[in-house]
């Protein structure tokens, strides 16, 4: 028999055991201090850097919505993310340890790493770039990434980096948005077992590119790439052999460290753009109590693609601000076989995994059996990032991943807020599966309606940021008005920052974060999330992931669709399994969010960060052309899936 997570012997809050909370990082005096003097509170937490120069302010307002955060502050970040390690002595920690997706591995140790920061930044220089140039990055998942990251920050050059996944014409985008000078890049990538080119995507992209000067090639697969003299240039002929000396120089709070684009609603990417002093003093202070990082005894491995903001904050400046040991894995998680992930935490005795709820229900999939094999007793805590974790997913995760005993930290953040903004602090907080459960300290943030009355407990509306943050975006590149359009319209007259997410308050005043707003579906005049119809789905026995979307429908202005794939091994019974899933999304929300149409799917259309395409969902639902699918991992999905639709 399945328990449902719903029945009553199951657990509806998990507090921290008595072990854990008295040697967390994090305790109730964080809160204590915020409350009492928010803008006292961050300087306090700025103070855990290194600064060249204090600032004589903590917050400048007078200009919003463009803040100005500990002004008049000068620090350089890669120096606190390298340098002072090696100056505090520990330079024999390692940094990184870098696992190959082919089975090749190397350890990176902060001296390693200062010296490869270095070398790279004197081959910049010899190349002619200046603070506040752009460099454009096109790179898997390889130490080279990182240090050309951490080269960019110690010369103040404004990086951009683009998912290596991404097409030639999408890099081209953002190389001519951004004006970038260079590009570092890869010869080739490997994945699943052979090698995909990467530099013929750049030779394209940059043909014609007027802005670009040279492109910085690394050699990782030996595969044959085409070669222009003059702007071609090797990573082993360059920067392998310039000086390991260099010294690091500071940096305005406010010098732009990185423009990161993000999709917009017109079709034009958005480049968001994050500072050095206020991204980086939130990014190492989330790192540091959200994850309880205890610096050369923990190992932790966040498993995101540094072409996402959550691998620009929690895989290089969160992390290596605080002294951090981390895996780096090149490849997919199901190379040469799914027992891969399991595998690297036994490797390194990982201690602390942040995912994202995608992953999860793969595991899922693919059955406990997998993980069993290992010995994951080194986990001690779990995170889980990108979108609403459903509960059941969540108690998976804990129970299987994490021996049933690691906290969850369930993160709520954007690439616009820069780092985590609502969490569970792992040493402190009873957490409920599938809530965010609060801000952290030092944040604010509201649920408000379409008039902007606030709402208390059991409300449902609109997630907002009512108070500036040192880790909030300062624009988009070269287009200030949409900025202000995007982000700050909807509630101008308040002053604020509307996230595009709806949340709800439980009955005890806990946040849920329901997703999009756009993915809350109107039917029949009831506001139903489509992550509480995904939820409810997976909480079926045989459900391992689950999509859904909101479809025109004459009758109730929306219909709900659902596309669902089975665990291994549980029977496609047709009707009769239709039935069963109806009617479990009837009994955990209400007849009101029964799907209309649920159509049974061996996979779902995704990105290549893994976030799953409901856009695309929708216009299947709606019989629409689908129009370019290049940008996902497999375009053959659609195939299956609208033969399966129209039936």
């Amino acid at each position: 028999m399945t328990v449902s997570p719903n029945a009553s012997d199951v657990p509806q809050a998990y507090p921290p055991s008595a072990e854990f909370a008295a040697a967390a990082n994090a305790g109730p005096e964080l809160q204590a201090a915020a409350d009492t003097d928010r803008l006292g509170f961050w300087a306090d937490q700025a103070e855990r850097l290194h600064w060249h120069e204090k600032w004589t302010d903590v917050l400048d307002w007078t200009d919003a919505p463009v803040a100005k955060w500990f002004v008049g502050g000068k620090l350089n970040v890669a120096y606190n993310c390298v340098d002072r390690h090696v100056l505090a002595g520990n330079g024999d920690r390692v940094a990184i340890h870098f696992e190959g997706e082919p089975g090749d591995s190397r350890d990176l140790t902060y001296n390693d790493l200062l010296a490869e920061v270095s070398r790279a930044a004197n081959t910049f220089t010899d190349l002619g770039l200046v603070a506040g140039d752009r460099v454009a990055i096109y790179m898997p998942m390889i130490p080279e990434a990182i240090v050309t990251m951490l080269a960019c920050a110690r010369l103040g050059l404004t990086h951009s980096v683009v998912f290596a996944g991404f097409s030639a014409t999408a890099l081209r985008s953002r190389i001519d948005d951004a004006q970038a000078k260079l590009v570092v890049t890869v010869d080739g990538q490997w994945r699943r077992g052979s090698a995909a080119p990467i530099k013929e995507a750049v030779d394209e992209s940059v043909d014609g590119a007027q802005s670009v000067q040279n492109v910085l090639v690394v050699n990782r697969t030996g595969i044959d790439v085409a070669w222009t003299q003059g702007r071609d240039l090797w990573w082993h002929e360059t920067v392998a052999t310039a000086s390991p000396e260099h010294e690091a120089q500071p940096f305005d709070a406010e010098h732009p460290l990185f423009i990161l684009y993000t999709s917009g609603t017109t079709g034009k990417p958005k480049g968001i753009i994050h500072t050095s002093g206020g991204y980086l003093t939130q990014a190492s202070y989330t790192h540091h109590n959200v994850f309880d990082h205890k610096a050369g005894q923990d190992v932790y491995w966040c498993t995101a693609d540094i072409g996402w903001v959550t691998g620009h904050s929690y895989i290089v400046y969160g992390p290596l601000s605080n002294g951090v040991t981390q895996v780096v894995y090149e490849g997919t998680p199901n190379s040469p076989n799914e027992h891969r992930h399991f595998e690297i935490i036994e490797k390194y005795d990982v201690s602390i995994y942040y995912t994202a709820p995608t992953l999860v229900r793969t595991f899922m999939k693919w059955g406990r059996e997998i993980p069993d094999a290992h010995d994951l007793t080194s986990i001690r805590l779990l995170g889980s990032v990108g979108e609403p974790i459903n509960p059941e997913a969540w108690r998976w995760f804990r129970d299987v991943i994490g021996g049933g005993k690691a906290p969850i930290v369930d993160t709520w953040w954007q690439t616009e807020t820069g780092a985590i903004m609502i969490s569970p602090l792992p040493g402190i907080t009873a957490t409920k599966p599938g809530s965010a459960m609060a801000p952290l300290p030092g944040i604010s943030a509201k649920i408000v309606d379409d008039d902007a009355k606030i709402l208390g407990a059991g409300g449902n509306g609109y997630l907002v940021l009512d108070q500036p943050w040192p880790a909030m975006l300062r624009g988009i590149w070269g287009d200030m008005e949409r900025f202000k359009d995007t982000y700050w319209s909807r509630y101008a007259e308040e002053g604020w920052y509307f996230a595009g997410d709806g949340a709800k308050y439980d009955d005890d005043g806990d946040l849920w974060v329901l997703g999009r707003v756009d993915d809350v579906m109107n039917v029949s005049g009831h506001r139903i999330s489509t992550s509480e119809v995904e939820s409810a789905l997976v909480n079926h026995h045989g459900v391992a992931e689950a999509a859904v979307v909101g479809a025109a429908d004459e009758t109730t202005g929306q219909g709900i669709v659902a596309y669902v794939i089975l665990r291994e091994g549980v029977e496609n019974t047709g009707e009769i399994l239709i039935a069963e899933l109806k009617a479990q999304v009837s009994k955990d929300i209400s007849p009101i969010a029964k799907p209309r149409q649920i159509t049974i799917v061996p996979e779902l259309p995704k990105t290549r960060s893994g976030k799953i395409m409901r856009r695309l969902l929708r216009d299947i639902a709606e019989g629409r052309d689908l129009g370019d699918t290049s940008t996902l991992v497999d375009p053959k999905v659609f195939d299956a899936l609208v033969g399966e639709s129209s039936r």
